[in-house]
């Protein structure tokens, strides 16, 4: 068991906030497979205390979406304590601060992962975040700016100091943004450093190399991103994996269809069957990957324009013969 603060997580095994597509429906789909902990996609500060109506509407959940975490992003202490004012309005388990976000939109506005040069400035962000915040505070970081600035295990001291009680580590730079390799050894040397849980992130992409990362680096529990994406069979995987050493064979194309029109009965319930169908495409594409001769299938999946020419599609799936083959 993993325990963040007051949090006791009963997995290891966290969901990431992932923009544009951790909604609730995709947190539900994910958790039905073993997601005991999920978080909400970034949220902004700054649009928080505006009170934006879309940020507003991406904090909508259910009692059995728990326990839920949100990540806020921003880089003044006077936008912090407006949101956190906002949020008082609603029930999260932990708020997590954004480090780490690579995307040059966010890093020129001084925010996510442009900080990591700036670790004194972090800390007092992250200062005014734990005081005036009623629930667990951690932070996301990444291993450092560029090669020349791998600074992780600095920004991580600095930010234990401020009071967090644990830390989110995606082991690449931003400026690898997520390309090249995971350097667990800075994932490690972090681990080492601090007193509090770390939860390592970075190309846990399958059972297999999240078993890596744990033994690699040490790290108290891992953050699952990509890997979940048409993919929410990897919670229960990595836990048989981690228990006993099986390896998931084939995934049956039974099983894939019927998660596949579950998720979409989730999105049409959730968004509205214009939104719906039009959101679940990109999964549509994920959920497929690895079949056959799949692209005249998923040209007619972004050209259905009813939930029920997107059902005619997924059900067509069952007419090939082979399994897909586990991620």
């Amino acid at each position: 068991m993993l325990k963040i603060g007051n949090v006791t997580f009963p997995s290891p095994y966290i969901l990431a906030p992932l923009s544009g597509i951790s909604d609730l429906p995709f947190r539900m789909i994910n958790r039905s497979f073993g997601c005991k902990f999920a978080f909400l996609e970034m949220i902004s500060c700054r649009a928080l205390v505006s009170r934006n109506k879309k940020t507003l509407d991406m904090l909508a959940t259910i009692p059995s979406d728990r326990p839920l975490g949100i990540q806020l992003l921003g880089n003044d202490t006077e936008s912090i304590r407006g949101a956190l004012e906002v949020l008082k309005e609603y029930l999260f388990d932990i708020i997590d601060f954004n480090a780490a976000c690579p995307v040059s939109k966010v890093t020129s506005r001084g925010e996510g992962a442009s900080l990591l040069k700036e670790p004194r400035r972090l800390s007092e962000l992250l200062k005014a975040l734990v005081e005036n915040s009623n629930v667990t505070v951690t932070v996301k970081i990444r291993s450092g700016w560029d090669e020349a600035c791998v600074n992780a295990r600095d920004v991580a001291l600095y930010a234990q100091d401020s009071g967090i009680k644990g830390l989110f580590i995606h082991g690449r730079t931003r400026e690898q943004g997520y390309k090249g390799g995971v350097d667990y050894q800075v994932i490690r040397e972090v681990k080492e450093a601090l007193a509090i849980p770390v939860i390592a992130s970075g190309d846990v992409l399958s059972p297999q190399l999240i078993k890596k990362m744990f033994d690699e680096t040490g790290c108290d529990g891992v953050v699952i991103a990509r890997g979940a994406l048409g993919n929410p069979w990897i919670f229960k995987d990595a836990e048989e994996f981690m228990r006993n050493g099986t390896i998931p064979q084939r995934r049956r194309r039974d099983e894939i269809v019927n998660t596949m029109l579950t998720h979409l009965n989730l999105c049409s319930d959730y968004h509205g069957e214009l939104i719906g169908i039009k959101l679940f495409r990109k999964f549509f594409v994920w959920y497929t990957k690895g079949l056959k001769d799949i692209k005249p299938l998923r040209e007619k999946a972004f050209h259905a324009k009813t939930k029920y020419q997107m059902m005619e599609t997924i059900n067509e799936l069952k007419a090939a013969k082979e399994d897909v083959l586990v991620r």
